[in-house]
């Protein structure tokens, strides 16, 4: 009895050392499985990390933009009517019909001549003058030193203003037709000059000013800008800017003074750039 006791005793032993490497086996399959599923989902594009995270870093929300601030509009400014911009200048009226000599329509309009006065007259004193003389000569407006603006012949009419020009000047400006012209007072001044297109296409303007007496004022020259753009707006054409010694070679006006103003009227219609 004794001895099947001990027999029976140690096959239980034995029973429970293979039953225990078989758990432990088990175990250890177990485990390796796990990890290699671990490394695989690692390994995916997609893989999330079920484990929490000790410190997570903060999820950045999405900038808004307003396209409005990120990509401005601009705002043109009301485009001002002829009306408008004469009513602003102030422009004295003071015709005088001895000053007129044709007609000159809007399709004949090419020019803004620019000339000084050589005096220091006021505006209004310039057309008296010209209508005392008796040589039936005039630009269609005058701009004083202080700014002010007189008118003494309507735009849609010839004013004696260029005179002659010289010999070939008509065909270089496309001025070729004087036939409106009345040429009342016009004195030949040579064969050199024999043009006088000019006056037929173009709009004289009168600066006060002396040659060699200094600069021009700001203010004449801002109410020059203002009369450019009111002559522009009122054909809805820019005409060709010039001054007078560009018909006729050798005369004195603009005057040196007046260079780089005119060069600035040229290219950007302003005394500044």
């Amino acid at each position: 009895m004794k001895k099947e006791a001990k027999i029976k005793t140690h096959q239980r032993i034995v029973f429970q050392v293979v039953l225990g490497v078989i758990l432990c086996l088990v175990v250890v399959g177990l485990f390796s499985a796990c990890t290699s599923n671990v490394h695989e989902m690692k390994e995916q594009p997609n893989f999330v990390n079920p484990m929490p995270q000790d410190n997570p870093a903060p999820a950045e929300e999405p900038v808004e933009t307003n396209p409005a601030e990120s990509e401005p509009v601009p705002q043109s400014l009301p485009k001002q009517s002829a009306e408008e911009l004469r009513a602003q200048l102030g422009i004295i009226e003071d015709y005088r019909p001895s000053f007129v000599h044709g007609e000159k329509g809007d399709q004949h309009q090419k020019y803004i001549m620019l000339h000084d006065t050589e005096s220091e007259s006021s505006p209004l004193d310039v057309i008296n003058w010209w209508d005392g003389n008796g040589n039936l000569i005039a630009a269609h407006f005058i701009v004083g030193k202080d700014g002010s603006i007189a008118q003494c012949v309507p735009m849609d009419k010839i004013a004696h203003h260029a005179g002659f020009g010289n010999a070939g000047h008509n065909d270089k400006y496309g001025v070729g037709d004087e036939s409106r012209d009345d040429k009342k007072g016009t004195k030949p001044i040579g064969g050199w000059a024999p043009d006088y297109g000019m006056n037929s296409h173009s709009i004289g303007i009168e600066m006060v000013h002396v040659g060699g007496s200094g600069g021009y004022p700001e203010a004449q020259l801002k109410a020059l800008d203002g009369l450019i753009a009111y002559i522009d707006s009122y054909y809805g054409f820019e005409s060709t800017i010039i001054d007078h010694k560009a018909w006729r070679i050798g005369n004195s006006d603009t005057s040196p003074e007046f260079a780089g103003y005119l060069a600035n009227y040229q290219t950007h219609r302003t005394y500044a750039p």
